[in-house]
């Protein structure tokens, strides 16, 4: 830690002569936040305190779990024994509540339970660092500057609308809030009133938290009639073919550009792609990308695009998928197969 907060140190004093100290940043965001209609009592309250860049927030942006660890490796951190068996009992004690919700955005329970056990641990744990600091940090932070700048604007359109006070107003390092870790443009966009009180409260209200992940999937792209994709295996020797014959696709993120363009089922049965234990893929035209681990591949359909759009790395995407399988596990909620339509890739 000392020698991290060393270098953000060194970094600061070397910053370009004409950029302005943090102190006249945050002035320069004040005055940029009033004329946005922010009101006055909600910019000095919010940024009173915030006097430089937090150092721990830094050191977590340059060691995300879901960049720096192997697919497999975040996998067993995710899917433990103790995380399962609390999401099955969180899914039956819910069952009705994501039902309902399940129905009426047309996305899989036991997928917005996951998400939501991935995201706080089914509520338990959605972080601590206030969001307003966390995003001054990051917007002054040279890396993602305007990505964060915007993010922190909208926190604080959140703080003058009233849904949620300052106090309460903590989440993850990056700014993400809430038991559906939602940065602030989203929630904004998706965020949901489930049970009509007047308040989006992703905090503490089940009914908006299952609500508003499921309003985020539907809004970008997920298909009722659709699964999100499958396990599968393939041979040494096959994996070696398709990876110099078959092209990855172009994206705005690792993932998508780790992942290759979408061939129909059929074309990978001929690729030597096979269901676990050897059995040969559906007869479909459905298209799936191929997701490789080091250890383990996934054939993945169009709503797994969505699944990307909530956090692009996938690590976070495939825990998401195998958390929902293993949840419903012991329910009675069916499994969607993929139509044997042509589907083509979201993005």
């Amino acid at each position: 830690m000392r020698v991290f907060v060393w270098a953000l140190t060194l970094m600061l004093a070397q910053a370009d002569a004409g950029r302005p100290s943090f102190s006249d940043w945050l002035t320069a965001v004040r005055q940029e936040a009033l004329s946005r209609g922010i009101r006055q009592e909600i910019v000095d309250t919010a940024l009173t305190g915030i006097d430089e860049p937090l150092p721990v927030i830094l050191e977590r942006d340059r060691a995300q779990a879901e960049i720096v660890l192997p697919l497999e490796n975040y996998l067993k951190r995710i899917l433990t024994a103790k995380r399962i068996r609390t999401g099955r009992e969180r899914y039956a004690g819910q069952r009705e509540l994501l039902a309902a919700v399940g129905q009426k955005y047309g996305i899989p329970p036991r997928i917005i339970a996951a998400i939501w056990g991935v995201e706080s641990n089914f509520g338990s744990f959605s972080g601590v660092r206030p969001t307003v600091a966390a995003l001054a940090t990051l917007a002054w932070d040279p890396r993602r500057a305007t990505f964060f700048r915007g993010e922190l604007f909208d926190a604080l359109e959140i703080l003058n609308r009233g849904d949620i006070d300052l106090a309460d107003m903590k989440g993850s390092w990056a700014g993400a809030m809430g038991q559906v870790q939602f940065m602030p443009s989203s929630y904004l966009k998706f965020a949901e009133d489930y049970d009509g009180d007047g308040r989006k409260d992703i905090w503490s209200t089940p009914g908006d938290v299952f609500a508003s992940i499921a309003n985020y999937l539907k809004g970008h792209g997920w298909t009722s009639s659709q699964a999100w994709g499958r396990e599968v295996t393939i041979s040494a020797e096959a994996l070696r073919h398709i990876r110099s014959d078959v092209p990855l696709r172009e994206g705005t993120c690792r993932a998508t550009r780790d992942m290759t363009v979408p061939q129909p089922l059929e074309k990978w049965d001929e690729l030597g792609v096979r269901l676990p234990g050897g059995k040969p893929l559906p007869k479909s035209d459905t298209r799936a990308s191929l997701v490789s681990g080091a250890k383990r591949q996934f054939l993945v359909y169009g709503n797994y695009e969505a699944l990307l759009e909530y956090n692009c790395a996938h690590s976070y995407a495939i825990s998401v998928v195998l958390l929902a399988d293993a949840i419903a596990q012991d329910h009675t909620e069916p499994a969607k197969r993929p139509a044997k339509t042509h589907h083509t890739a979201q993005h």
